[in-house]
């Protein structure tokens, strides 16, 4: 499986998350297995994503003024001033 975005959004019932990722298993969305794939990969890929963090991150994109959207992008790479485009 690799994963290609995963949203999350906070909610009063809790967090919803949306995983997109490709793989090349025939998994039905219904049954337990692919439930146990994804919630594996959302759990790494946070992990991950936690431990990246304590890294350099750099604010990307910025939005609004009353309501605001800020995009960070935390990467491990060494290539990573050829990866983030300058505003």
């Amino acid at each position: 499986m690799t994963l290609r975005r995963l949203v999350l959004d906070f909610t009063r019932e809790g967090i919803e998350i949306r995983t997109l990722y490709r793989t090349k298993q025939d998994s039905n969305p219904g049954t337990k297995a692919r439930r146990r794939e994804v919630t594996e990969l959302a759990r790494t890929s946070l992990t991950h994503a936690m431990e990246t963090l304590e890294g350099r991150v750099d604010v990307v994109g910025t939005s609004g003024y009353s309501v605001q959207e800020d995009v960070l992008l935390a990467t491990t790479s060494p290539d990573v001033d050829k990866q983030v485009k300058k505003a």
